[in-house]
């Protein structure tokens, strides 16, 4: 059907970005590349930019914003850039030259002023931009690999070179929620040199990663345009994760194998306009150097290594969990998780399941990608549903005119031409999307609010920002709406919200979503139920490749159960899609 990937043939420029929708399998096939050019001997870094990243899991080697080789590849060096390392780093250079010399006072307000999310943005494309523009970095390698963060970030992130010298040229008063502009003027260069290598086809290649699925092949579209209006046009697609045969007298299998060539049947026009190549769905566990190198070699385990399953695992089922908010009356429900484990398809269901036992819910997404319009595409809702998206577009529009509004009539028009300019900077969005996000839990007095949230990094800064934005708001509008105000301890209070952590029997999943529990912890929310979706484990299936992954997931489901989870359900791969109201009410009735 397409060719299959081989980086030895298809790799002809230095700098290589992997990017594409949560749970697509970018780190493993970065990672697979990497190895297997680095095999071919030549020098190869190897880059994580997502902040929820999980080279460190896939490479079985713990990783930081400094290169490290990567023991038994010689040639291979690997990398995170973290971007809130970065931002401390950022901030201790900017101002450790003050400490001693200027009061206190001064110095813990230039400390404030460096504690929004613009500083950790800047921080993290600063360390970026030395990788492109740097020619002592650029020159130690013959490739250089970035797995990018899910795709909305890695679209932020290259459009941050315009977006940022945009800024610096329009601001004229020298500060901003960055601090002082006057140590980011002589970036410009750089920024420009980052944006050039990005957009030359002899330098870059752009590998956009998808499943066969018709909501990855829509995300890969989106990218795939918005990155051309950029200037990135040097675009290859890889559809990983093919199944290439199935067992007719197999039902999961046979559905399984039919879903996946619907879909490519019905790939996007401007999809097949771009060279594909594919992966394989493999039985094994893409971790580790060694199941690396099997990747492009198209292995595949043999059937008789797949039997011998130990004694059954037996979970609740999605039922159990709904049964369990429905009668503690839960009023906040979050599902977390690292991207592409199913989070919106989960939150879809548990509102449907809510709904059915009567309960008036609202529905809405954080997630930047929004999906919930594809999970209930042409589909007829009950009256008891509603379902409502954070579009950061219109939140910053709405943002700026309500700041803009209350100042208008108070300010002279330069003070009013300055806090037009703040209002430009990245950090707005931020702000905006917060006070939605806000105003959205507070319907829980009402009604229960079910939340999908963002990939794993995305919904910390989210969390985290009911602390950082208080002033902020503060600083712009004057005050800080009641919703705002009783949302930490809204989130934090166990008898109202509960956090779903939905994760697959994989290790990255499992693995990120276990860091992703010890950081909640940390903020005083203790997630009470664990799913784990889209289970091979849980099926029957008789496929060797199917049946060799499901033996894989044994022991991530043994981690979780017995490690991590308070609560556990389990819900199995199913046959039909999940979409519109009436399949996501069987899979909620499935699951009885």
């Amino acid at each position: 059907m397409f060719q299959s990937f081989n980086p030895k043939m298809i790799v002809n420029t230095k700098f290589l970005f992997f990017t594409g929708k949560g749970g697509v399998g970018k780190t493993s096939t970065a990672c697979a590349t990497a190895v297997t050019l680095a095999d071919e001997g030549k020098k190869v870094l190897l880059v994580s930019t997502d902040p929820a990243s999980n080279l460190q899991d896939v490479l079985e080697v713990a990783l930081t914003n400094t290169p490290k080789s990567i023991p038994n590849v010689p040639n291979l060096f690997a990398c995170n850039l973290d971007p809130e390392e970065a931002a401390r780093a950022y901030r201790e250079k900017t101002i450790g030259p003050y400490r001693g010399k200027l009061p206190d006072s001064v110095v813990a307000t230039m400390e404030e002023q460096l504690s929004g999310a613009c500083t950790v943005e800047i921080a993290a494309f600063d360390e970026f931009t030395n990788l492109l523009a740097d020619p002592t970095i650029v020159d130690a390698y013959e490739n250089i690999i970035f797995d990018t963060a899910p795709t909305g970030h890695t679209l932020r992130l290259l459009q941050l070179p315009t977006a940022w010298s945009g800024f610096l040229e329009e601001n004229t008063h020298g500060a901003s929620c960055l601090g002082p502009l006057a140590g980011l003027a002589d970036k410009k260069q750089m920024y420009s040199l980052t944006m050039g290598a990005i957009a030359d086809a002899t330098k870059t290649t752009l590998i956009l990663v998808a499943r066969p699925d018709e909501s990855s092949l829509l995300e890969a579209k989106r990218a795939s345009n918005e990155l051309k209006e950029i200037g990135i046009t040097n675009q290859a697609l890889i559809i990983n994760g093919l199944l290439n045969s199935y067992l007719p007298d197999d039902k999961i299998s046979a559905s399984f194998y039919e879903r996946q060539r619907k879909a490519i049947k019905q790939m996007p026009k401007n999809l097949k306009q771009v060279v594909t190549y594919s992966l394989p769905f493999v039985s094994y566990s893409l971790t580790g150097v060694k199941n690396l190198r099997y990747l492009f070699k198209q292995y595949t385990l043999p059937a008789t290594q797949s039997e011998g399953m130990s004694q059954p695992i037996v979970l609740p089922c999605l039922n159990n969990l709904i049964e369990d908010f429905s009668e503690n009356n839960t009023r906040v429900i979050f599902t977390m998780g690292k991207g592409g484990v199913g989070k919106t398809t989960l939150a879809s269901a548990i509102a449907v399941g809510l709904v059915e036992k009567g309960h008036n819910v609202h529905l809405t997404t954080t997630d930047p990608a929004a999906h919930l319009e594809f999970v209930f595409q042409n589909s007829q809702l009950n009256d008891q549903l509603t379902i409502s998206r954070i579009n950061p577009t219109a939140e910053v529009e709405a943002y700026k005119k309500e700041v803009l509004s209350k100042v208008s009539n108070e300010l002279d028009e330069e003070a009013i031409a300055y806090i037009k300019e703040d209002l430009n900077s990245p950090c707005t969005e931020e702000i905006a999307v917060f006070r939605a996000f806000a105003e959205v839990v507070a319907r829980a007095q009402e009604e229960i609010v079910v939340i999908d949230t963002a990939p794993t990094g995305h919904t910390l800064l989210l969390l985290d920002a009911a602390q950082s934005y208080h002033k902020e708001l503060a600083r712009s509008t004057g005050e800080i709406p009641e919703s705002v105000k009783t949302l930490l301890p809204r989130l934090r209070n166990p008898e109202e919200t509960s956090v779903v952590i939905v994760t697959l029997a994989e290790a990255t999943p499992v693995l990120e979503a276990s860091r992703l529990q010890d950081d909640l912890k940390r903020a005083d929310i203790v997630p009470k139920w664990w799913v784990i979706n889209q289970s091979l484990y849980a099926t029957e299936t008789k496929d060797p490749v199917l049946k060799g992954r499901a033996q894989a997931e044994e022991g991530w489901i043994q981690k979780v159960t017995t490690e991590l989870a308070e609560k556990c359900a389990i819900v199995s791969l199913m046959s039909e899609e999940n979409k519109g109201y009436e399949q996501l009410k069987k899979l909620f009735l499935f699951s009885k």
